[in-house]
């Protein structure tokens, strides 16, 4: 009996240890001994996680390239414009689109790092960057306005005893998108006839025009791309024959406009820069597209025997081919402009007018008008500063609007949301303070001191092309 309650005594004992043991294993077991489809599920939501962190990742990638707004004055002139410069970004017209560009953001967290809100800011600043006006740009204006002045270092500013200008017109087909209720081409027609009419009958003038042949299709690109003909030219304007030219031209294809240029410069080398005043009018609103180097046949034009001054006009440009056209612009020594409507584009060619008839007073042995040059000046001044302005303020405001749609889209909080705007207002003392510098180094230009105060904003506001 006692033997009996011995043995079942020790298998109780047994039991509970073992028991005891299953209990306190039970964890290590669920882990190290699940079934092979829990362990897969396992495996799959790891790396479920680390797609997601990778796809968030890639989905964010793009913050990279964007340019980091401006700590200086230069830096503000050089940046450029953003797809909503000008517009407001809650307008009605480009509301929709502008929610799509803000949700490609994830929702920052509460404390997010200062390295994140900044990446947020330049991006938000990428969107509504203005494209503030070049004191570059306006200084090489006053120059050309200063034609005849013999004390100008320039020669090719001095008046000689023959004047040739020639245009270059863009015949490609996007000119024929419209601006109102008219063509770019048929806008820049008339630009070009109403400017041809104020040249002095003594000057010769040629209209030479690229890429009007073919389709923009692949298929038509050696067409279109071959196609550069001087229509009229080198002689006296004729209004009727030039009208006739005109009319034959539409719209069509590529642009060759590096080859054009060439063509010109091949034209222009009887002119020598010694007896001829040369000036060349190129109207574009695209880049180069057959392949070609604008740029630097640009320079070469500028170093050839005909020395021309080139005047390029963007029409209706956007970023990309504004700095191909600026960049010809540097290279040659050239002026660069834009204009986006009829009376942008018709106030260009106005100041080629009031070159021609200074020559024709030249040649008559007029005196040229001084102090109109100097008031002309001064309004380009004013010009500049209410641009200015009106950029700075239109900038900030969508600054403010796009960082409030951030907040309500919850991509942002209220203290991040503040903290962007601070960044906005560091950037806006920036500009504010550079106007003000601009403005009082274009009323110290005169004159006689031209081309030592040229070289001096020319090192302060260099592009940094060469």
């Amino acid at each position: 009996m006692k033997r009996n309650t011995l043995i079942i005594t020790i298998l109780l004992i047994f039991v509970i240890a073992l028991s005891g043991c299953n209990k306190g294993s039970s964890d290590h077991v669920e882990l190290d001994h699940l079934p092979d489809r829990n362990a897969e599920e396992v495996l799959n939501i790891g790396e479920a996680d680390n797609k997601n962190k990778e796809e968030e990742a890639s989905h964010l990638s793009f913050l990279e390239d964007i340019a980091e707004p401006p700590n200086s004055i230069i830096e503000v002139i050089q940046q450029k414009a953003g797809p909503y410069s000008g517009i407001d970004v809650t307008d009605d017209s480009v509301i929709d689109q502008v929610l799509e560009d803000v949700r490609k953001l994830e929702p920052l967290p509460e404390d997010a790092t200062e390295e994140q809100l900044n990446a947020y800011f330049k991006y938000l600043y990428s969107l509504v960057a203005e494209d503030y006006p070049d004191p570059k740009d306006v200084i090489k204006k006053w120059e050309f306005g200063s034609f005849g002045d013999p004390d100008l270092p320039d020669s090719r500013f001095h008046f000689k005893e023959n004047y040739n200008v020639e245009v270059l017109l863009d015949g490609s087909g996007s000119m024929g998108a419209y601006i109102g209720n008219k063509t770019m081409m048929q806008i820049a027609k008339e630009a070009i006839n109403n400017f041809m009419k104020q040249v002095p009958k003594e000057a010769n003038v040629s209209l030479r025009v690229y890429g009007h042949k073919g389709t923009g299709s692949n298929s038509d690109k050696s067409l279109s791309c071959s196609t550069i003909e001087q229509v009229y030219g080198y002689s006296p304007y004729d209004e009727t024959a030039f009208q006739k030219e005109l009319d034959k031209i539409h719209p069509a294809g590529w642009t060759p406009l590096a080859d054009a240029l060439k063509q010109a410069e091949e034209s222009l080398a009887k002119y020598d820069t010694e007896n001829n005043t040369n000036l060349i009018y190129i109207v574009s609103d695209g880049v180069e597209t057959c392949d070609g180097d604008p740029v630097a046949i640009a320079k070469s034009l500028s170093n050839s025997n005909a020395k021309p001054i080139i005047n390029i006009i963007g029409f209706n440009v956007d970023n990309e081919a504004q700095a191909q056209l600026k960049a010809m612009a540097d290279v040659s020594g050239g002026i660069f402009s834009t204009a986006n409507d009829q009376r942008e584009l018709e106030e260009e060619f106005k100041r080629a007018e009031q070159v021609l008839k200074s020559w024709d007073r030249w040649k008559k042995d007029a005196l040229r008008n001084v102090d109109a040059i100097r008031l002309n000046n001064n309004f380009d001044i004013l010009s500049i500063k209410v641009e200015w302005g009106t950029k700075e303020t239109k900038q900030s405001n969508n600054i403010a609007r796009l960082a409030n749609l951030f907040r309500n889209e919850g991509i942002i909080t209220r203290e991040q949301m503040n903290y962007l705007r601070s960044l906005r207002d560091e950037i806006r003392v920036i500009i504010r303070d550079g106007q003000d510098e601009v403005v009082k180094e274009l009323k110290d230009i005169s004159a006689d001191k031209l081309e030592e105060l040229k070289e001096s904003i020319d090192e302060k506001y260099d592009r940094g092309t060469n």
